[in-house]
C-alpha cells in the first residue's frame, strides 16, 4: 500500500513537472522527444534520490509522525493532569468555606476558654484582696483597742490617783505606807 501511494505521489509529480515544461513551450506543439527526456531524467534524479535517501526521508516521516503520536498522547495526559489538578483546586475552594467556619469555631473556643481563665484569675485575686483587706482592717481593729485600753489605764490611773490624792491627807497616806512596808517586811 506505500508503495502504492508513493507511485501515485511521483506519477502526479512528473505530471506537474510536464504540465510546467509544457507551460514554457510555445503552445504550438509538444516537443515529446524534449518532453521525455526530461521525464527520463526527473525520473532518474527521483530515484537517485530515492536510493540515496529513501530510508532516510521514510525513517523522518516516520519520526515525525511517532513524534506528533507521543505529543499528542502527552497532551492528553498533560490535559487529563491539569482537569484532577481543576477538580481538586474547585474541591478545595468549596471546603474554604468549611474549613473557616471551623477555624472560627475553634478561635471561638480558645477565647472563651481564655476569658474563663481570666475571670478564674480575677476572682482568686479578688478573694486574696478581700482577705488580706479583712485581716489588715481585724489587725488595725485589735491595735486600735489596745491604744483605747492603754489609754483607758492612764486615765483610770490617773483618776484614781487624783482620787486617792484628794481622800488622803497626810496622816492617811503614812498609814498607807506603813500598812504596805510591813506586809512587804513579813513576807
Amino acid at each position: 500500500m506505500k508503495k502504492l501511494r508513493t507511485i501515485v505521489g511521483a506519477s502526479a509529480l512528473v505530471l506537474l513537472m510536464a504540465g510546467a515544461a509544457f507551460a514554457q513551450t510555445d503552445g504550438h506543439g509538444l516537443p515529446w522527444d524534449n518532453f521525455a527526456y526530461r521525464v527520463i531524467t526527473l525520473a532518474v534524479v527521483l530515484g537517485i534520490i530515492w536510493y540515496a535517501g529513501g530510508s532516510k526521508i521514510k525513517a523522518f516521516f516516520k519520526g515525525r509522525a511517532d513524534g506528533i503520536e507521543e505529543e499528542l498522547t502527552s497532551l492528553e495526559t498533560r490535559k487529563a493532569d491539569a482537569k484532577a489538578k481543576l477538580a481538586e483546586v474547585e474541591q478545595r475552594i468549596a471546603n474554604m468555606d468549611a474549613e473557616a467556619q471551623s477555624i472560627l469555631e475553634e478561635y471561638r473556643k480558645q477565647g472563651e476558654a481564655a476569658q474563663t481563665a481570666i475571670i478564674e484569675r480575677a476572682e482568686k485575686s479578688a478573694a486574696q484582696i478581700t482577705e488580706q483587706a479583712t485581716k489588715a482592717a481585724e489587725n488595725e481593729v485589735k491595735q486600735a483597742m489596745e491604744e483605747m485600753r492603754e489609754d483607758m489605764a492612764e486615765l483610770v490611773a490617773k483618776a484614781a490617783e487624783q482620787m486617792i490624792a484628794k481622800k488622803l491627807d497626810k496622816k492617811g497616806h503614812e498609814a498607807l505606807i506603813d500598812k504596805y512596808l510591813t506586809k512587804v517586811v513579813l513576807k
